[in-house]
């Protein structure tokens, strides 16, 4: 990048993270009131901003000028022993544990900047290449060398590296320009990387969510993949030939700030090319306090595509996360395959089916009541379903959609007894038990998958709606994409299966990072924003049957539902025509949201 290109992002996040001039007295008490403490003696992690070193510093000198700010201010301890995470690209600063009487002494020091409080974000949680137009072997993925070359890092919950879907077979030794390491047994070509930056934990996913997201990506062909005998066929990512870096930086209990931004400035420092994150806020929070988008503006600026999930706020408008313009926000959709069970009067073993009002969201007291039966109920997460059901004694379980999320049904790994139904379909059971009486009866079958499903895709319920509620003139979701099934660590959960089947805008994020790796490969020079222009000018505006897209409820879906429409890698790769963007013009953006939006005015009282 140009001296000039530094000197506007030096500026644009001064900017964007400063509401006052540099050259300003900042106080302490007012910089305390804005992190809503009420605790003064509660130890809890803060983001802090300080002036940079002298221009030559290296990664020591940095450390030990974040170092000093805590010398001196933490009692009892070394700066060194409070220092969690150190931060030189995605700004000048660092994050460590303090109380408030310490982050006053902090702000009291000269190169303070600002302070804000550590926030968790969520985690947003075979067929599905085959939807998209990729094939093995024939046509555009193959040409493109199914995304050679290209390294996609994620920010995740770690990975299982012994998958088989991350072998190396056929995939080249990193670019050159790759300076990360691999911190796990495992690594090879495919899975060049790993890092935790989660204090006291190693790189190994203990919630699966890295792993699935990591597989979706970029995992490598693995025929006869399947879940519990369903969704079988030759698994692989969208970039199968692409290279993978894992920094783990979520517990199962969410995702830290601090993390975060370590994982943003490790990725900067050892140059990938495309970020994939399936995590985020539940709504928009203003750019200059969220660390997705501050950091993201400085990997863009060193030409790192940033992939971020919308959210799992849906289908109410507005819930929607990670809404910064230079993001690609992903939302999402279904595809055209069903998993299968057939459920009616049997010819062979029957149990009864039974619906209560009484228990209508499966909250039944005693066993001896359900033992042995198939029950009908009301999918209702906040119930705690997912946990109480396989515990039941039942024959099986109906669980059929509420109205909010209408024909749209999100898969849960209950067990192989429990079937999901549309909210119409309920409706026919609830009917035929309440006029059956006593004599209602059914069987299930399971292990049936069809594909071709129409329509699709259908904008999921839970898939987080725009507007923005920073700025509602910038259009987000961006892209729709799709649930789908992938890799799970096989010591996880209620199945030995080495893949799982889960839904959430977390599994359409890394389809989309993955063909933004396809075209990477393409066409290594052009910019993040030339990349993004790419996939949202060729978007399919129409579903499998050639009418709009619908929604949750098979209504028309709004742009606020599916950005631009629904990726189509084939075109994305030629589209013919691409938008780019700058710094300067991401400048101009934000300078223009901060006086005009946010009413910024540039007053404060000058340092003598």
């Amino acid at each position: 990048m140009s001296a000039f290109s530094n000197f506007l992002l030096t500026l644009l996040l001064f900017v964007t993270l400063f509401p006052t001039p540099r050259l300003c007295y900042i106080n302490p008490a007012t910089t305390r009131a804005q992190q809503n403490t009420t605790e003064t003696s509660a130890y809890r992690t803060y983001i802090v901003l300080v002036d940079p070193p002298r221009s030559t510093a290296g990664e020591d000198d940095h450390r030990r000028w974040h170092e000093s700010f805590l010398l001196g201010s933490c009692a009892g301890e070394s700066g060194k022993l409070r220092l969690l995470h150190s931060y030189t690209q995605v700004f000048s600063g660092f994050a460590a544990r303090l109380i408030v009487a310490e982050l006053d002494a902090v702000a009291k020091k000269p190169g303070f900047v600002r302070s804000f409080p550590e926030r968790t974000l969520k985690l947003m949680t075979t067929h599905t290449p085959e939807f998209l137009g990729l094939k093995n072997g024939t046509g555009f993925w193959s040409n493109v060398g199914y995304g050679k070359g290209v390294i996609v890092e994620l920010l995740d919950t770690g990975i299982y590296a012994a998958h088989p879907s991350f072998h190396d077979h056929d995939v080249p030794p990193p670019p050159s320009w790759w300076k990360g390491s691999c911190k796990m047994v495992g690594c090879n070509n495919k899975l060049i990387g790993a890092k935790s930056l989660v204090g006291g934990e190693d790189c190994d996913d203990t919630a699966g969510h890295g792993t699935h997201t990591s597989s979706i990506v970029a995992w490598n062909f693995v025929p006869g993949a399947s879940y519990h005998g369903i969704g079988t066929g030759t698994a692989a990512g969208i970039a199968p030939r692409a290279h993978i870096a894992m920094y783990k930086v979520c517990k199962n209990t969410g995702c830290d700030d601090s993390a975060i931004l370590a994982g943003l400035d490790a990725a900067i420092k050892d140059g990938v090319d495309i970020l994939s994150l399936s995590l985020g806020f539940s709504k928009g929070v203003r750019f200059d306090q969220d660390p997705i988008a501050i950091g993201a503006f400085s990997a863009i600026s060193k030409g790192i595509l940033v992939v971020c999930a919308a959210g799992n706020g849906g289908p109410t408008s507005g819930f929607l996360g990670n809404d910064a313009p230079w993001l690609l926000t992903v939302a999402a959709g279904s595809v055209d395959r069903s998993f299968r069970a057939e459920e009616g009067k049997p010819s062979s073993k029957s149990y009864p089916l039974i619906f209560s009002e009484k228990f209508r969201y499966c909250e039944y007291d005693e066993d001896s009541v359900i033992a042995g039966k198939i029950i009908v109920c009301e999918n209702m997460p906040e119930k705690n379903q997912y946990y109480k059901i396989p515990q039941l004694m039942l024959a099986g379980v109906v669980l059929f959609n509420n109205e909010i999320n209408g024909y749209t049904i999100d898969l849960l790994d209950y067990n192989s007894r429990v079937v999901q139904v549309t909210e119409a379909d309920g409706a026919i059971h609830t009917y035929y038990v309440s006029s059956s009486a006593s004599n209602s009866v059914a069987a299930i079958t399971y292990n049936n998958t069809l594909l071709g499903i129409r329509p699709s895709p259908v904008v999921a319920s839970l898939s987080s709606r725009g507007p923005s509620t920073i700025d509602a003139g910038v259009l987000k979701p961006d892209i729709l994409a799709l649930n789908i099934l992938a890799a799970w660590p096989r010591e996880m959960g209620s199945t030995s299966e080495p893949y799982n089947i889960i839904s959430g805008t977390s599994m359409a994020t890394p389809h989309v990072s993955g063909v933004a790796a396809l075209i990477k490969s393409t066409h290594p020079t052009w910019s993040p924003a030339a990349i993004k222009s790419a996939i949202l000018t060729t978007t399919d505006i129409v579903d499998s049957t050639g009418g709009p897209i619908l929604d949750h409820l098979y209504r028309k879906a709004s742009a606020y539902d599916t950005g631009s429409g629904h990726v189509n890698p084939t075109r994305a790769a030629d589209p013919g025509l691409v938008y780019d963007l700058s710094i300067t013009d991401y400048a101009g953006y934000i300078c223009w949201l901060l006086v005009v939006t946010m009413a910024w005015q540039p007053s404060c009282t000058t340092q003598a």
